[in-house]
């Protein structure tokens, strides 16, 4: 959490037509990063614009072992 205090853009940005459907109807995002945590598992996250416009919100969507992301993101083995 710290490192996204830092730097907010610090994940991989994912491709916008990558962006599972299920996240896009759930929380209406346009934008998602991945940071790869250990032992495999990856961390999925938004950005957001706040209320007052000028502050960067950033939201964590998913904290999920590897074998769960590739069924998300449609990969197969």
């Amino acid at each position: 959490m710290e490192l996204l205090k830092e730097n907010v853009h610090y994940g991989q940005p994912i491709a916008k037509k990558l962006i599972p459907a299920e996240y896009k109807t759930r929380y209406g995002i346009t934008n998602l990063f991945r940071v790869e945590l250990p032992n495999f598992w990856r961390m999925l996250y938004t950005l957001t614009a706040g209320s007052s416009g000028i502050e960067i919100i950033v939201l964590v969507l998913d904290i999920i072992d590897h074998k769960k992301y590739d069924k998300k993101f449609g990969y197969n083995k």
